[in-house]
């Protein structure tokens, strides 16, 4: 292909991306606008019109699975020898080669997990910890050292961050177990990921000789992902460019969900301060999604945009249009996953792949009533975040007969024919057992090698060459060494932060209830925005159709004390349905949970008043209170009654518990207020609780 055809591949932002080869180039990338083809294109632009040598470039991005598309990417532009890692990785590989000769001997060993180092260090202090304790505290030393916070400054960063403590430790035995975990791995000579570019970084900034080797191998630096580098990662960067200014970054602020772990936009949105003269290209043309899930997705920020907020970038979808966003409630937690189920039966049956269908949700303990449901129902899933495929023993047990049988394959037999020979011992066949169970899944993981061996055979064919199993076995190595797995032909359950980076032909969205979207622990204006931001995550991984539900009870039979998420308000058909059933004249007659009335302005003024005097009150942010479209709800039907009042959207259990009596003083007389008759005595509106 030659340069100018690489060109020819791309739309005219993406072109601007991929002719912008030198100084620095700051890319704003929306979810789906085709940021990996544009930077790929660009290195390999690059490489075919000599401004770059393909050694002298380094591509890094955040996980394996990205760095191990973007290797595959650049190889079939013709620039395989750019190296495409992640920051650990990369990193892992400098200090590995500089060690011996700057310290001597071999580095210390990669501590994988640090929970055992973690509850050696708080027996020695004498804290007491559980298994949950010992993941908090993990969690916790790895925010401190991605922040560049040292022990001794611990105290006052996490007070200044407004970061919450795990529970049942405060900021000095964290800052003291700091100091322990360092003396327990030095004594085990071992170290943590995040030593490792700490001590890369150190070794360039002290060490000039080996400073200027890195340097003058790598030249030409490509960030992804830009919007969730931390302190740490920045510091690394900035010692491998060495005050150049050979630097591509690409993100989207609107992404930034790893918040909790370090990440920071900071560098993105002050990349034009770093440098005034950086070349700035938005993407903004949507590829991925239909303009349903494209308008939802922009609605999603807008919607909830606050003063001072960085504008979002807002996509424009190219595809043609798709299938309505679908929106359901379910009675329970169980009558919700049964009906996730029952749709992904009607989709597979109409043709849809399992492996395009995913189910995403908040947090992980979801997962569990939705594996029942589909396994019922007799529906393949595959849990991402559960055991890795390489790590399989199905899979290890697969890749050693391939491995034995490429020495030994008739050149004369298409390869995808041997493999699916070789492939029998470890329980492929022909046709999946008809019965889910621990041999469906066996077959489901083989056949995803039988389908990659497919799948090069006909890239191969298409090349004009002949892939044989020693070309497969080289791949499952490569794939292996990143963790890019092929794909298994099951259903997806997910989270919604181990879904970041993928897409699915169907999403479902559920558990889209308050306390669970936004998390009930998100209990600051940032912290909320960030969860708005995972819901637009969810959002956009979805490339046709978008399922969203909530559930009023967790459990059958429950109380029905959960209200849908507040980021959906004005969005919900409901709530559209709503404004567009208005009756004039003030009618007050109900049709529903809420009142069809128009609102009543003044009111409304009141009871948003006295919510921010509650969020003063209690340091929440305003709409953990009550939501702008259950004040708005409550203008409306002007509720005079604890039961009129439960009757509002907006208002459960839990909220009608907490300010009832304060809501339905507010509409009666306005917080604040005389008793006209009786000059003096202000109006109680009830007591603040949390």
């Amino acid at each position: 292909m030659s340069a100018d055809a690489l060109l020819d591949a791309l739309d005219p932002e993406q072109r601007a991306v991929a002719t912008a080869l030198t100084g620095p180039v700051c890319v704003l990338a929306g979810a789906g606008t085709g940021k990996t083809r544009a930077i790929t294109h660009r290195i390999a632009y690059g490489v075919r019109t000599g401004v770059y040598a393909p050694g002298s470039v380094l591509a890094v991005t955040f996980t394996a699975r990205a760095a191990g598309e973007m290797r595959t990417r650049l190889r079939d532009l013709g620039a395989a020898g750019v190296q495409a890692r992640t920051f650990h990785a990369a990193a892992l590989r400098q200090l590995g080669f500089f060690w011996p000769k700057v310290v001597g001997g071999a580095p210390p060993r990669l501590l994988e997990h640090k929970a055992t180092a973690v509850a050696d260090a708080a027996r020695r202090l004498g804290v007491e910890v559980d298994r949950v304790g010992v993941r908090d505290l993990a969690a916790e030393i790895e925010w401190a050292k991605v922040s560049l916070v040292a022990a001794e400054d611990y105290e006052k960063a996490v007070a200044a961050a407004g970061r919450p403590l795990p529970e049942a430790y405060d900021a000095r035995t964290v800052a003291r177990l700091l100091t322990a975990y360092e003396d327990v791995k030095g004594e085990r000579h071992v170290m943590d990921f995040e030593d490792v570019l700490l001590l890369l970084s150190a070794m360039l900034a002290e060490r000039g000789d080996v400073a200027d080797q890195v340097r003058s191998q790598y030249r030409h630096f490509v960030v992804d992902e830009y919007q969730d580098v931390s302190p740490l990662q920045q510091h690394l960067l900035d010692q491998w460019l060495g005050g150049r200014r050979e630097l591509c970054v690409v993100g989207d602020p609107s992404q930034t969900i790893y918040s909790f772990a370090g990440a920071s936009p900071y560098h993105l949105l002050a990349f034009r301060r770093t440098y005034a003269d950086a070349e700035v290209v938005r993407l903004v043309r949507d590829y991925r999604s239909t303009p349903q899930v494209v308008a939802l997705a922009n609605r999603v920020l807008t919607v909830g945009r606050r003063p001072g907020d960085v504008p979002p970038l807002e996509l424009v979808a190219q595809r043609p249009d798709g299938p309505p966003v679908r929106y359901s409630v379910h009675d329970d937690d169980e009558a919700e996953a049964r009906g996730v189920a029952a749709r992904i039966a009607r989709l597979v049956a109409a043709g849809t792949r399992p492996s395009e269908i995913a189910v995403l949700y908040r947090t992980n303990g979801q997962s569990e009533v939705l594996e029942q449901a589909l396994a019922t129902a007799g529906i393949g899933y595959q849990v991402r975040g559960g055991d890795r495929f390489f790590a399989r023993r199905e899979v290890r047990d697969a890749i050693v007969l391939l491995r034995g049988g490429a020495r030994s394959a008739d050149p004369d037999v298409p390869m995808p024919e041997t493999v699916r020979s070789l492939l029998l011992p470890v329980g492929w066949a022909p046709q999946p057992p008809a019965a889910r169970g621990a041999a469906r899944e066996r077959w489901d993981l083989v056949q995803a090698l039988v389908a990659l061996a497919d799948e090069l055979a006909a890239k191969a064919t298409a090349g004009g060459t002949v892939a044989t199993v020693q070309d497969l076995v080289a791949e499952l190595d490569e794939r292996a060494a990143a963790q890019h797995a092929p794909t298994v032909e099951g259903v997806t359950l997910a989270s919604l932060h181990a879904a970041k980076g993928l897409e699915w032909d169907v999403v479902f969205l559920v558990g889209l209830s308050d306390g669970l979207l936004p998390i009930s622990l998100a209990d600051t204006d940032a912290a909320v925005a960030e969860e708005r931001r995972l819901l637009y995550v969810g959002v956009t991984r979805a490339r046709e159709h978008l399922e969203l539900s909530w559930a009023r009870s967790r459990t059958p039979g429950g109380r029905a004390n959960r209200s849908r998420t507040p980021f959906l308000a004005g969005i919900w058909p409901d709530d559209e349905a709503r404004r567009s059933r208005a009756l004039p004249g003030g009618d007050r007659r109900r049709t529903g949970p809420a009142a069809v009335g128009p609102v009543d302005e003044a009111l409304l003024a009141r009871l948003r008043t006295w919510r921010d005097g509650v969020a003063r009150e209690t340091s929440k942010p305003a709409f953990t209170v009550l939501t702008d479209a259950a004040l708005e709800a409550v203008a409306r039907a002007r509720p005079t009654t604890d039961r009129e009042l439960a009757l509002v959207d907006g208002v459960g259990a839990v909220k009608l518990r907490r300010w009832g009596s304060a809501v339905l003083a507010v509409v009666r007389d306005g917080p604040g207020r005389t008793d006209p008759d009786r000059p003096g005595r202000e109006i109680r509106l009830g007591t603040f609780s949390t």
